[in-house]
């Protein structure tokens, strides 16, 4: 089974297990409803809380394989035996590791929060573990990567959350199989699972006790089938604010879409289960990769836009080289999605999805007081956007990327004249101008009051009406 097909399996079943909540969680989450029959996803009523209101954050992948810049996965992924790959331990020394530099260009881009590979399938520990000595202190470099990061972060409040991988290719506890993301069984390997779950345990309590506070535990590629609660509750109770996702020993938090491996994550209009996409810059590679193809500006502005504008989080990686640098295309990728969300994010924050208002599908709505939010998610077609059933005059129409107000109609469009009734649609959009990016229009009206789901209407057929 390779990656994508793990993943789409993984995930079958998230939209049910990522939104169960406890009774407690149920009665403290808001069950606002707004226009188009949406609401919020569930909030947790604790100090986990901090997630929503810092939703776009980074994601980092690095480790050993930043040496090499291929590919994260190169020693499963190229058959590279486990001694031969050791030689990259020896040669571990990033001199030039800044993690206030990281944390600049993930706030040049709006970013407020950070996911850290403390352990990726290598198995090579980027903190000082007393566990293993296949960890960072015992390189070269010789220092706790971990503890730069987690000091840095602490001292400017920018959240902390840590990525944990339970495949680990390097220790010889590890049932290693051959199965997905598995190496096949090595020499010196002596697999015991109940005593490489106790060194996770272990690993986990030495991450959740010595670094400050943990915002975030993002487990990954639980190909063991192990179920353990316990787990994540040792990290509730060491780490009280901590969000953890649902591919570790239980179901977690929240759900985790990756890249676009199951499509259906794009059907929902709103969500009801807490949900964080990740994507990385890098169109092959989620840890540093020399001759990486980077996604365009377009289609990562799309990306992000059609996941915030439906209550859920979104993490964008990035992978440093092995000197520990974020690759300069890869910044500049941040820093020019910056004015784009810093622009636009007042469509995110504080709002509601309410696409069910609309009967066009290429487009997403979102609501916060007396405006609406006309995501273009998708590319126009031109530059008319079609808004029936609406039939409300906005009183203001202003395109956020830039500012500049945007033209609209209340009339019978002739294409659709059989409906019968004038709608809203906006007219004259800078479409070309705009071509590499995403637009966002805000619609300002005296009043929403009379904003409802028609009688019968869900937001499946988009049936809703402006009375």
């Amino acid at each position: 089974m390779n990656r994508r097909r793990f993943l789409q399996a993984a995930t079958a079943a998230v939209p049910a297990a990522a939104g169960m909540l406890s009774m407690k969680e149920a009665a403290a989450a808001p069950a606002e409803e707004m226009a188009g029959g949406s609401t919020l996803v569930p909030r947790f009523g604790d100090a986990r809380d901090w997630w929503f209101q810092r939703r776009f954050g980074m994601f980092v992948h690095w480790g050993l394989y930043s040496i090499a810049g291929w590919h994260e996965q190169m020693e499963w992924r190229e058959g590279i035996p486990r001694t031969e790959y050791e030689r990259y331990f020896q040669q571990w020394n990033p001199r030039h590791y800044d993690p206030d530099a990281w944390l600049d260009a993930a706030q040049s881009a709006g970013m407020q929060y950070i996911c850290f590979t403390t352990k990726h399938h290598e198995g090579f520990c980027q903190w000082d573990t007393k566990l293993t000595d296949f960890n960072c202190t015992k390189t070269p470099f010789g220092k706790d990567a971990l503890r730069m990061l987690a000091e840095a972060c602490h001292r400017r409040n920018f959240p902390l959350c840590l990525y944990y991988s339970v495949v680990d290719w390097h220790s010889p506890l590890y049932p290693n199989q051959g199965r997905s993301h598995e190496l096949k069984p090595q020499p010196g390997d002596h697999p015991d699972l109940t005593k490489y779950i106790e060194f996770v345990r272990g690993q986990v309590r030495e991450l959740c006790t010595n670094y400050g506070k943990i915002s975030g535990f993002w487990w990954d590629m639980n190909v063991t089938g192990v179920v353990d609660p316990s787990i994540n509750a040792m990290i509730r109770q060491l780490q009280p604010a901590a969000v953890i996702n649902n591919r570790g020993f239980d179901h977690g938090d929240f759900g985790t879409p990756e890249r676009d491996y199951n499509r259906s994550w794009d059907q929902p209009r709103a969500f009801k289960e807490r949900v964080e996409a990740c994507q990385s810059v890098g169109m092959e590679s989620w840890g540093y990769r020399k001759d990486e193809d980077y996604y365009s500006l377009r289609y990562l502005t799309s990306s992000i836009d059609k996941y915030r504008a439906r209550d859920a989080n979104y993490l964008l990686n990035v992978g440093p080289t092995g000197e520990g640098v974020i690759p300069e295309q890869a910044a500049q990728t941040l820093h020019r999605l910056g004015p784009w969300y810093k622009a636009v994010r007042e469509a995110f924050e504080d709002a509601v999805p309410c696409s069910g208002l609309t009967a066009n599908r290429n487009v997403l709505l979102t609501r916060k007081g007396k405006s609406l939010y006309v995501h273009l998610y998708q590319a126009p077609d031109g530059g008319e956007v079609l808004l029936r059933p609406l039939a409300l005059k906005p009183v203001k129409a202003v395109l956020l990327n830039d500012g500049r107000p945007v033209q609209w109609r209340l009339d019978i469009a002739p294409m659709e004249w059989t409906y019968h009734h004038p709608y809203l649609r906006l007219h004259a959009l800078p479409v070309e101008e705009f071509a590499g990016t995403t637009m966002v229009v805000r619609l300002d009206f005296e009043s929403l009051e009379g904003l409802h789901p028609e009688a019968g209407g869900s937001e499946a057929n988009g049936n809703t009406l402006l009375r």
